[in-house]
């Protein structure tokens, strides 16, 4: 803390700073400020701002003219946290957030998320409570991440979404119907004669892989089939790769795949020339998400396209709805799916 001397022969005075009415109140800094500033894109409890309010009086905290004049200031910039700046899905959704954003006068900045490292969301938190973003859009939920973990914790403290993901305890989810997307792969396959059916699925921790994994058995099971012969792995080729390579080995009678994302089909295609299995001729291959480059993959992939694009676009516009004032909703864009048919899926072989 700085010091002022209170007069000659006097022992110095600390001066309250705004983390200590923070640390006092149980809020963050950025909480704090908003409060004391009257911001009225603030979406504080009653008891919140009492407490920070009382927090105040009691330290004796006097705001920094010059900084209570920063603090009510918009930057004009969102920062978009996504799990892997190598994912191409990621890149459909940025463009659909960035297009949009400019729209209204923002700038997005891209980073990836380091959130699974413990100093995570004190990064995070530190990004905004030094004014440089006006809100957050989180593409990464791990359920241990400290971030998210904050973020729904103390859900005012910054303007946020989270994107692509359904975070428990969140009125912020902006999602898209995943659970439907993979009922449709399952029946697409089964319309092509399909029974023994298999998913490539991706970390069990993971909501997105568990949301994929239900629609995926929901359909499996109104079909009458078996939906057990499941593998996972991380959502990229290599996880595709040893997952497919595992459950071809064990279930070799498996005549189709679901895969629960792009990257990991491409690993899925690998495992299957490795394992003398023809792609369609004698296994048949459909993903989750569809990106151009499917088309010229050897063969060309079927997928489920999904609204990506929308997708970004929905996510900025509740983003800029809670920067304006208005309370937080999830919004989930439902239906807007479909099979984009290429060549990586046939009718079984003859037994």
């Amino acid at each position: 803390m700085s010091e002022t001397t209170t007069g000659a022969g006097r022992a110095p005075r600390t001066r309250a700073r705004l983390v200590d009415v923070a640390q006092l109140s149980g809020v963050t800094k950025s909480v704090v400020s908003r409060v004391l500033n009257n911001d009225p894109t603030l979406r504080a409890r009653p008891e919140t701002r009492e407490r920070v309010l009382e927090a105040a009086r009691e330290l004796g905290y006097r705001p920094h003219a010059g900084a209570r004049a920063l603090s009510v200031a918009r930057t004009g910039t969102f920062a978009f946290l996504i799990p892997d700046l190598t994912n191409s899905v990621y890149a459909v959704i940025l463009r659909g957030a960035i297009r949009r954003a400019r729209e209204f006068g923002y700038v997005v900045l891209i980073a990836e998320d380091a959130s699974h490292a413990p100093a995570g969301a004190e990064e995070y938190s530190e990004l905004v409570d030094a004014g440089r973003v006006d809100g957050l859009l989180v593409a990464s939920a791990r359920p241990d991440s400290p971030l998210v973990a904050a973020l729904v914790e103390h859900p005012d403290s910054v303007a946020h979404v989270f994107v692509n993901r359904e975070v428990p305890g969140s009125s912020r989810n902006i999602t898209v119907d995943s659970r439907g997307a993979s009922r449709l792969a399952v029946e697409y396959l089964a319309s092509f004669g399909h029974e023994r059916i298999g998913i490539i699925s991706g970390p069990p921790d993971l909501q997105p892989a568990v949301a994929r994994r239900e629609g995926f058995e929901s359909k499996m099971t109104e079909l009458g089939l078996a939906g057990d012969l499941v593998a996972t792995g991380d959502f990229d080729e290599q996880g595709g790769f040893e997952a497919a390579r595992e459950l071809l080995s064990r279930a070799p009678e498996v005549t189709a795949l679901y895969v629960s994302t792009f990257g990991q089909a491409v690993g899925v295609l690998a495992a299957a020339r490795e394992a003398g299995r023809a792609v369609p001729d004698d296994l048949s291959v459909i993903c989750y998400d569809d990106v151009p480059v499917a088309n010229y993959l050897s063969p060309p992939l079927t997928t489920v396209s999904m609204p990506l694009n929308a997708l970004g676009v929905a996510a900025v516009d509740a983003l800029m709805e809670q920067v304006g004032g208005k309370a937080a909703a999830s919004v989930g864009i439902e239906n807007h799916f479909a099979v984009v048919p290429r060549k990586s899926v046939a009718a079984p072989p003859a037994s």
